[in-house]
């Protein structure tokens, strides 16, 4: 298997469930009145403990040498600024705005990445990288807004929150990738969930729960932190070994694009005609990027 079709793989696998796992925490936000900090600060911790222990098991190595070494400096970052901050800033613009507006703010992250790589390597992205990422874009706005701009509310303080947001979605794509080189995507992605749900457990303790608490929610909240929190994550940056920034920025425009999908078939939502051209023109980005 090639680099480009293993990276492909991974990226489109964990994009995919990512937007599950907004479908799925939409479920607990409205049926199960549980907060956004409250699912946050959990999942990573538990996710965390999670990904952790399943290296321990898989690799019988030990998890602590990182903390010994001078990689457990980008790591601390990484879990702050990657882990955390690309979710307490996408939740804090969601309350300054609303979610159409977050999600295009956030997307502005592949212009954060093409700016970076023009300073750091004085290289532009290629035209075809470029196109595909105007694409990725216009087919982001026209799923999340159904091509109604009255839906964007942008304040000064939604702005802020939003650009903030999207650099640190930038920073979370590019910073790791060195350290995932050396150590175990899994050994750094826990500790990284991990760093990141302690701090944020100053903020909302995990042990203040206030929700619908069943078998519903448990299982939702199971899937959430197996498959849409440590398996997602874990491919996401796995694939940062094989694709460029560039490239994974455009094929990450999939997440918005199977969250949609996905609230169709389970939630009922209706899909029209701005949607599908939507789903088209993404479709149609990353097809143009693969090739």
């Amino acid at each position: 298997m090639s680099c480009q079709l293993k990276g492909t793989l991974f990226i489109v696998t964990g994009t995919i469930l990512w937007g599950a796992s907004g479908v799925l925490s939409q479920h607990l936000f409205v049926d199960k009145i549980i907060s956004a900090e409250w699912l946050v600060t959990v999942r990573l911790i538990l996710s965390g403990i999670t990904l952790l222990s399943i290296d321990t098991i898989l690799n019988k190595g030990d998890i602590f040498s990182i903390w010994h070494t001078k990689d457990k400096f980008p790591l601390i970052c990484f879990g702050i600024f990657g882990m955390l901050g690309v979710q307490y800033t996408y939740f804090g613009t969601i309350i300054h705005s609303n979610a159409a507006t977050a999600t295009i703010l956030q997307y502005l992250m592949p212009i954060v990445i093409v700016f970076y790589l023009l300073f750091t390597t004085h290289r532009l992205p290629s035209f075809k990288e470029l196109f595909s990422i105007f694409l990725a874009m216009v087919g982001t706005f026209f799923l999340v807004t159904k091509g109604n701009f009255s839906t964007l509310t942008i304040s000064l303080e939604a702005l802020i929150w939003g650009l903030v947001c999207a650099c640190f979605a930038a920073f979370y794509t590019l910073q790791p990738r060195t350290i995932i080189k050396k150590w175990r995507s899994t050994l750094i992605i826990g500790w990284g969930m991990l760093v990141g749900g302690i701090l944020m457990s100053f903020y909302q303790k995990p042990w203040e729960f206030n929700g619908i608490w069943d078998l519903d929610t448990a299982i939702t909240l199971s899937a959430i932190i197996i498959f849409g929190t440590a398996i997602a994550f874990c491919a996401y940056l796995e694939s940062t070994k094989y694709l460029s920034p560039t490239k994974i920025s455009v094929f990450a425009s999939l997440e918005p694009f199977s969250s949609i999908i996905l609230s169709i078939i389970f939630l009922n939502i209706s899909f029209g005609l701005f949607e599908l051209i939507g789903a088209i023109i993404i479709i149609l980005a990353v097809t143009i990027l693969s090739k």
